[in-house]
Parts: C-alpha cells; sequence; structure tokens
C-alpha cells in the first residue's frame, strides 16, 4: 500500500502495470533501493546492510564497506553473539538494529547471516554464528523475529552452502544432499518456517553446479514448495548469472541496479514467447508485496535514537559473548587492588568488527585501557602497545616488545591482548592459516618469562591456534565484540559481570586436524564437501580427536552441579522434555548453558557420535539450584533420506546426553522414541541386502532362499548366508545369476508388492 496526503492508504497490483514496468522492478532502481513506479503510486523500498550494525551509506556506494556510512551502533558481530547462546539477546540486539533501520527509513535490513562454519579459515566467519546448524537456527530465528518487530524486514542470508569467500562468484560447493540438508540448509529451515523472514537472500556461489540465484530445486521446491516460503527472494549484490533463468527458478529482484539491461532481456523474453509472462507476474507481486509491508511498518519507531540506551544494549551483549576459556589457580577475576600491566595495541585501539558489506561506523567507541583503569581504582595499571598493528618495522617492534616486559615485570598480573588484524580476515577473502603473528607469539613468551601471572585476551572474528596454552593460567576469548566491547572485556576481568559465554565453534589444536583440511579450496571450480555430515565437533568426535577447546566450552567465576536428567515425549506436540536440575556450587551468581546431545547406537544410516539438539539458559543465584526443562523437536531427530525424499525420523532407544560442553557430559539418559511410518520401496535397482530386510519382499524372497536346490551357490539354502555374500548386487544382476528361481516372471511381483506399503 501507498499513503496519500490525508494518511488514507491505497491498494495497488500487478495487474495495474505495463509489461515495461514489471520488468522494471525486477531489478534495483539504485544500488541499495528497489524502483518505484510513480504513475502507479509505487515507491521504492531502502534495504540498508546488516547484520550488527546499520551501514547506510549517505553519499557513495558500495557494497565492500569502503564508502563511509552514517553512524550507528555497531553491536558485537555474530561469531560473539553466537557464543553467547542466547536468543533473547540475538532478539533484542535484533530488535534494536530494526528500531535504528525504521529511525532511518530503511525498509530492509540485509541480515543476518547464518551460513555455517565448514572451516575456520573462511573470511566471513565473523558473520556467522556457529558451526552447528541447530544454534545458528535459533539465533538465526531470534534476530529475524527482533529486527521484523520494528516493522522492518530482514534479509536471511546467504543462501545457501556459502562457505568460503575465496571464488565465491563462481565456484561450485558439491555437496551430497543428506549433508546439504541436514547440515547447511537445516538453520535456513528453521528460521523460515519459524520467523518468516520478509526476504531470503540467494548467495554468489553455485550448488552442485547450478548458481544459487538460477536453482529452482533451491529457490522453488525446496523454500517455497516443502518449507512455504511467501516472503520476497533478492539477490546478494550482483549474485546474477543469467537473468531470465533466475526468474524462472524464484529469483524475485536483481540488486543493485543493472541501468535496465537484465530489465530488456526479461521484457524480450516475454515477447517472444521465451518466458511465460506469468513467472514476471509472479515475481511482481512478491516485490509489491514487501513494498506493502515496509510501507505497513513505515513510522514504527520514531527518532531520534537513544544512542546512549543502544550502547547499553552493545555492552550488555558485548559481555554475554566473552568466552572464559581457561583460569587456573582462579587467577581471574582480577581485584582492584592489584597492579596491572596492559600490554597489546588492541587494548588502546580495540578491534572491534570484520571487513567488508558489515563495517558499522560506530556511534561511540570504548576501549579497554580506559575501561580496566576505571576498575583498577588506586591500583596502578599501565599500557604498552607491546607491537604494531600495521606495518612491517622490526626494530620499533623490538623497542616496544622491551618497553611491555618492563612493564610486565614490575606488574603483579600483565593482560596481553592479541588478536588478528583487520587484513587477515575480511570479506572477499579467506585465510590461509590459523597462526597469529609471529610478534605477538615473541611478545607473549617475553612476558611470560617475567610474570607467570600473565592473562591472554584474543581479539579474532574466527578461531585461531593457541600453542601458548599450556603456559597461559587465563585466556579469555573476546571475539570482535562491537563498539563497547572495551568495557565489556573490563567487566569480565574485573568480575563485575560473570562470564557464561560458551565456545559455538570448536577450537583445533592444528588446522590439519580440522574436517574441511584437504577440500577447502577451490580445484577446478569446485569445492568438494568430502566431510560429509562430519562438520565441526561431529568430525573430531567421531575421529577421537584431541582438541584445544571443544564446541560447548565456556568457564564461570562459579561452579554448576548437574543431577540426574529425566527425559519423556510430550504427547501434544511430540517434542521430548529434558529435565535436569542445576545447582550453583559456587559464591557468585552465574548463568549455565545447558546443552542435550542425542545419539542412537545400532542406527542403520551413518551418524555422528553426538548431535546438539537443545539448549538453554539456567540464571542461579549462589548456592540455589533450579530445574532446567530444554525441548528436542522430534523433527530434529530425523535424518535426510535421499532414495525416498524425505524426513524420516528412525525408531530406536535415543541417548540424550546432558552436558556443559561436546565433550563435558554429566548426566545420560534413553528414551525409546517410535519411528516414522516409513517403509523403502524396492526397485530392480535394490541391493540383495536391502531387499531381504524388507517387511514383504523379505519375506518371499528368504522363502525362496532358504529353499534347498540342487546346484549352484542357492544349494546352502541359507538366505542370510547368501546375503552376507552377494548382498551388494543388484536385484536385477543377483537374479540372472540365481537362474530359475528368480525368473522375472518370480522376481518382478515380489518387487511389485513393496510399491503397496
Amino acid at each position: 500500500m501507498t499513503h496519500d496526503s490525508t494518511g488514507a492508504t491505497s491498494a495497488f497490483s500487478v495487474d495495474d502495470l505495463t509489461l515495461e514496468e514489471k520488468a522494471s522492478l525486477t531489478s534495483g532502481g539504485s544500488f541499495w533501493a528497489t524502483k518505484s513506479v510513480e504513475r502507479a503510486h509505487i515507491p521504492e523500498v531502502l534495504m540498508a546492510d546488516g547484520p550488527h550494525g546499520l551501514r547506510l551509506q549517505a553519499g557513495a556506494e558500495d557494497n565492500l564497506g569502503l564508502a563511509e556510512s552514517i553512524p550507528a551502533t555497531c553491536y558485537p558481530p555474530a561469531a560473539g553473539l553466537g557464543s553467547s547462546w542466547d536468543a533473547g539477546l540475538v532478539e533484542a540486539i535484533g530488535a534494536a538494529l530494526g528500531a535504528e533501520a525504521s529511525i532511518a527509513g530503511v525498509g530492509v535490513v540485509l541480515g543476518p547471516g547464518i551460513n555455517i562454519k565448514r572451516s575456520a579459515l573462511c573470511g566471513r566467519n565473523f558473520e556467522y554464528f556457529s558451526e552447528d546448524p541447530i544454534v545458528s537456527g535459533i539465533l538465526g530465528t531470534a534476530s529475524v523475529r527482533g529486527i521484523q518487530s520494528r516493522g522492518v524486514g530482514a534479509s536471511l542470508k546467504h543462501f545457501a552452502a556459502n562457505n568460503k569467500e575465496d571464488d565465491r562468484l563462481r565456484s561450485s560447493s558439491e555437496v551430497a544432499e543428506r549433508p546439504l540438508r541436514e547440515i547447511y540448509l537445516r538453520p535456513f529451515h528453521r528460521v523460515v518456517t519459524d520467523a518468516a523472514p520478509w526476504t531470503v537472500m540467494c548467495s554468489y556461489n553455485r550448488i552442485n553446479g547450478v548458481y544459487s540465484s538460477e536453482n529452482p530445486w533451491l529457490l522453488t521446491k525446496v523454500l517455497r514448495d516443502e518449507w512455504g516460503f511467501e516472503g520476497l527472494v533478492v539477490s546478494d549484490w550482483g549474485a546474477v548469472n543469467d537473468r531470465v533463468a533466475g526468474l524462472v527458478a524464484g529469483m524475485d529482484l536483481e540488486m543493485p541496479e543493472t541501468g535496465g539491461v537484465t530489465d530488456a532481456q526479461i521484457l524480450a523474453a516475454v515477447q517472444d514467447g521465451s518466458l511465460d509472462e506469468a513467472s514476471l507476474d509472479q515475481a511482481t507481486d512478491r516485490l509489491l508485496g514487501l513494498v506493502r509491508k515496509v510501507q505497513d511498518g513505515t513510522g514504527a519507531v520514531e527518532g531520534p535514537l537513544d544512542v546512549e540506551a543502544h550502547h547499553d544494549v552493545a555492552r550488555d551483549a558485548a559481555s554475554r559473548s566473552i568466552v572464559l576459556l581457561k583460569n587456573d589457580d582462579r587467577l581471574l577475576p582480577l581485584s582492584p587492588d592489584v597492579s596491572v600491566a596492559v600490554i597489546g595495541a588492541f587494548a588502546e585501539t580495540p578491534r572491534f568488527q570484520g571487513g567488508g558489506s558489515s563495517k558499522t561506523n560506530p556511534t561511540r567507541m570504548d576501549n579497554a585501557i580506559d575501561a580496566i583503569r576505571g576498575h583498577a581504582g588506586g591500583a596502578g595499571v599501565t599500557f604498552s602497545a607491546g607491537f604494531l598493528v600495521e606495518g612491517n618495522d622490526p626494530e620499533k617492534d623490538a623497542d616496544l616488545r622491551h618497553e611491555a616486559v618492563a612493564a610486565a615485570a614490575s606488574a603483579h598480573v600483565a593482560v596481553v591482548f592479541i588478536g588478528l588484524t583487520d587484513e587477515a580476515e575480511s570479506e572477499g577473502y579467506d585465510r590461509v592459516h590459523l597462526d597469529l603473528a609471529s610478534k605477538q607469539l615473541e611478545l607473549l613468551d617475553a612476558v611470560l618469562e617475567v610474570n607467570p601471572r600473565t592473562v591472554v585476551v584474543l581479539s579474532n572474528g574466527s578461531v585461531v591456534a593457541l600453542p601458548f596454552k599450556e603456559r597461559v593460567p587465563a585466556i579469555v576469548e573476546a571475539w570482535l565484540l562491537g563498539q563497547a566491547g572495551g568495557s565489556a572485556i573490563a567487566d569480565v576481568l574485573y568480575g563485575a559481570v560473570n562470564p557464561s559465554a560458551k565456545l559455538a565453534e570448536t577450537i583445533p589444536i592444528r588446522l590439519q586436524d580440522s574436517p574441511a583440511y584437504l577440500d577447502f579450496d577451490v580445484d577446478d571450480g569446485v569445492v568438494r564437501y568430502s566431510e560429509g555430515l562430519f562438520v565441526g565437533y561431529r568430525w573430531y568426535d567421531a575421529r577421537g580427536l584431541e582438541v584445544a577447546y571443544p564446541f560447548g566450552h565456556g568457564l564461570s567465576y562459579t561452579s554448576f552441579d548437574y543431577g540426574q536428567a529425566t527425559v519423556a515425549s510430550a504427547s501434544a506436540s511430540r517434542d521430548i522434555k529434558v529435565r535436569v536440575t542445576i545447582t550453583n556450587a559456587g559464591d557468585r551468581d552465574g548463568r549455565e548453558i545447558v546443552q542435550v546431545y542425542t545419539s542412537l547406537p545400532g542406527s542403520s544410516v551413518q551418524r555422528p557420535p553426538r548431535e546438539l539438539k537443545a539448549f538453554a539458559i539456567a540464571e542461579i543465584s549462589a548456592g540455589e539450584s533450579r530445574e532446567v526443562v530444554l525441548s528436542v523437536r522430534r523433527d530434529d531427530l530425523a535424518y535426510w533420506n535421499s532414495a525416498a525424499q524425505r524426513w524420516v525420523v528412525e525408531a530406536g532407544e535415543y541417548i540424550f546426553d546432558v552436558a556443559a560442553s561436546s565433550r563435558d557430559i554429566r548426566s545420560t539418559v534413553s528414551l525409546h522414541v517410535e519411528g516414522d511410518a516409513y517403509v523403502p520401496t524396492i526397485s530392480h535397482q535394490s541391493t540383495l541386502a536391502e531387499a531381504i530386510v524388507h517387511p514383504t519382499v523379505g519375506p518371499a524372497l528368504r522363502a525362496i532362499l532358504d529353499e534347498e536346490t540342487p546346484s549352484g551357490f542357492l544349494a546352502m539354502g541359507d538366505a542370510d548366508k547368501i546375503a552376507s555374500i552377494m548382498g551388494d548386487f543388484p536385484l536385477v544382476r543377483f537374479a540372472r545369476i540365481a537362474g530359475e528361481a528368480l525368473r522375472p516372471e518370480v522376481l518382478d511381483p515380489i518387487i511389485h508388492s513393496s510399491r503397496s506399503e
């Protein structure tokens, strides 16, 4: 709808538009806005990058974060928020971001990004939540709900299998359907069905040879027909390969503007009959649907922006995103009475976000050294840069290191800030290793020699190698925390905030141990997902590999005891309820992230040793206990059966591990789960092993194979023995060997009986 001067609304319809006008609406009118049609009173829709801060460019426009944008609150990127595991917090950040967009007149925020962290080398991992689809799906749902609660649309991205940056506009993600469904599409499925985003953004890459922007299986069969998505599909900026093919596939809006080039292609295709005008009408109608939603939401939040209030939201989010990896001898929290040497350039000039399209111009900026001084009171706090963040000047670095070592030697505790630079990780290219800069590691070694009471604070958007892990008593994973990160770090270091975050991605010991190590690079235009289902902790657990810190790990300044869990099915929803009592056994109030992993011993299909299926946050006062109830969706127990092209919950005795991390199981309980009514169809290409266990085909075959015959291998008269030897044979080939016993007039009715199930 559009509003006239009296405030009344008037409808607009695809039927009111000319063919030329409809074609024009399928691409942008400018770099960040859709086209308007003044004659039909259709306004433009303004879009702006997210997902951790509004990036609305006031002058020059680009999608790489090069041109300056208006000031906006920079919230913690998803690498940090993912470690909070806190859907309520993520929804609050989404609502704050949506409010800022509404005040600025933005109709759609381009985010959240929920791609899976397949490898720690992906240059854009700082924008993604997790290596796990359940975490990514739940937090992505919260983000979309928050943004759209303010009358602003979200754009769920990047759909799909966009897990690296190098050659992202051409490479093909070659992934089997089961891992594609269970790992890479599962979070998108959850967000689409639970939060109904107004738009979904298709990715640059190809999937199994077909560009996402022209993939009817992805954009129509899966997204719309199976999941029920009713919104608009927009291209990533510059992701369109063949505009007409894309329109037919279900890609509605091409961004940015094309100067009318692709509009003319669509117009010509309709006119020459190669494109059905109904496809154009459908895309146009979806665009008009988005315009109506944006118009209905316009003015939902009135300005001006409360800068300080939003900064406080960012600070709270940052403090709840910090993971305490290690804390030997309770070195942390620091006492205000002890002298502290703060070392490392990041403490003064924080690295608070990643590079590229999500780069936000913050409204203000906190740094850690000022915040630490505020907490320290009268105790002495010194600062030494320790190393140059930019440039290569060995002599200058040596001088800075010498100064830092002297400061560390004279302080009770040294707090060393090290991490990745802006150049090390960004949209547009991938990392080549996990290592921190050698000069940073040399600085840390030198500090440890003079002061073993050293705390390491990491600033990074994706995991780094930790060769110093055994020598440093305390390690704080501070990620990239947005504009209030400096204050949040000080809050955690001094105990004003009790850390509660946990890793949403595994920290490996070596890059060589990681799942995609051999198949992360593009090889002849292809990225092979050879690890299949075994992404992240699934891989490390299946191979029994030691890791630096496991998925789900994170310490607190208190401790939590777990009682014995119980599990039961909830008949109304078919979901499964896991209950466990958690006790705060320490002397500080705290928050514990309780995790539930499932497994199915003896499963008929390949599965990881355990998979996360639910989590919950318990806030518990010191000395108190609380029962925590976690809901496992029955649908999340399903695996994708590629042969049947459907989700199947396998019957069996499922194990439910209640845990503090993927490798810290505190309580185990089991429950028999009824399976789905699924009987596979047997064909001539099914194997003997598959057929022999089929409920109708199997008995008929057994009757033949168990009957002793005078000669040949069938003479053994033992169906199980025959199947163990020749189980891999397709029935059509096995029948040829069996001869008269399985002639076509005998075998064909047996096979046909499976189709009546």
